[in-house]
């Protein structure tokens, strides 16, 4: 099989097309992979460091304000329309998916003006601008929650799950916390706000800190580099208690939370992938910085789930932070059957999933 791949601007579009051209690379050993990404975006740097054949297009998305800008972005679509369908026909896929990001608006048209099987894969509980787009011109349509299938066409909808989940949910407890002093055997909360840190998380969290002096859990506080300077100049960062942590970041995140009893973090797609895999129960403080509040949308499918809890960052503070921390620890019972319920929630054979609408398009 050969299979043009495109997505990109955060790790929420690039990291579940990773997991499922590894998927599909364990299966089919012999398929031939191409990733269509930009120059300025994430995928630049993490899809050839993956080992992943990689070309790029120039273009960009729309100002949500009137500007001569969207002039230039109308211009940049047509013309990457154009310099799209030359890689397509160059590499002659079997199959082109778009997961996600305006790169792959221009790809995944191309495509389908071409009259080669197309697919596009939506992470989030509420559709983005491009995928809305692409919609109408696709053949199959990969969705995470149920909530987002009553925004694209029915017979092009089905329920896979990200394949994100599928990578993660194999992974077991490695010792990793011993790495950053922290004892493996203890009950463990991870307070995390994204590779690049969350301010609104960061200072409810410095403002925390001493209520978690004498608790029987330990406390891993990742601020995110951008930070972590600020956050150890202030006073509360000093003398820090025994089963208090503070690091700027963690690489390869996800080999660390089979270790984690608890995290505390932003309700992003690739996020909840990870967590429902492995089964950890959550604080979700979603962003309100992303479109439609989506995060929002995310978290709360959880919630309904009792799988999890939720604060709005309107009301995140040292006490909301440290009181929720404590009812999801100080009750066993009701952890581990969160717990549960956040495995229920999950998708370990997404990428799986996602593969078997590929073969079926294929074959039909």
């Amino acid at each position: 099989m050969r299979l043009l791949v495109s997505g990109g601007g955060t790790g929420g579009h690039i990291y579940p097309a990773l997991a499922l051209i590894e998927a599909i690379k364990q299966q089919q050993p012999d398929t031939e992979v191409l990733y269509v990404g930009t120059k300025k975006g994430l995928e630049s740097k993490i899809v050839p460091n993956a080992g992943i054949p990689f070309k790029t297009i120039e273009i960009q998305g729309f100002k949500r304000s009137l500007s001569f800008e969207n002039f230039k972005t109308v211009y940049l679509f047509l013309k990457s329309v154009e310099d799209s369908k030359k890689i397509i026909r160059e590499f002659n896929p079997d199959v082109v998916i778009g997961t996600g990001g305006y790169v792959c608006g221009s790809v995944v048209y191309a495509a389908s003006r071409l009259k080669v099987k197309t697919i596009i894969h939506e992470q989030n509980s509420v559709a983005g601008v491009t995928n809305k787009f692409l919609s109408h011109f696709v053949d199959k349509i990969g969705i995470c929650f149920d909530d987002v299938a009553s925004e694209f066409p029915a017979k092009k909808v089905v329920f896979t799950g990200n394949p994100r989940a599928q990578q993660v949910a194999k992974m077991k407890k490695s010792g990793r916390l011993k790495e950053y002093h922290l004892d493996p055997k203890r009950p463990t909360v991870l307070i995390f706000g994204g590779s690049r840190g969350a301010l609104g998380i960061n200072r409810a969290s410095l403002a925390a800190i001493k209520k978690f002096k004498g608790q029987p859990y330990q406390v891993l506080f990742v601020t995110g580099r951008v930070h972590y300077d600020e956050i150890m100049k202030d006073p509360l960062a000093k003398d820090l208690p025994e089963n208090v942590v503070i690091e700027p970041y963690i690489a390869d995140m996800p080999s660390i939370l089979p270790e984690i009893t608890v995290i505390v973090g932003r309700a992003g797609a690739t996020s909840l992938a990870e967590i429902t895999a492995l089964g950890i129960p959550a604080i979700l403080i979603p962003s309100p910085y992303v479109t439609h509040d989506h995060q929002t949308k995310n978290a709360q499918s959880l919630v309904n789930k009792e799988a999890a809890l939720m604060i709005k960052e309107s009301g995140l503070n040292a006490e909301t932070l440290f009181d929720n921390i404590q009812v999801m620890l100080a009750d066993p019972k009701k952890q581990a059957q969160m717990a549960q319920n956040a495995k229920k929630a999950g998708v370990p054979d997404a990428a799986d999933r996602l593969i078997k609408v590929i073969n079926e398009l294929l074959e039909g």
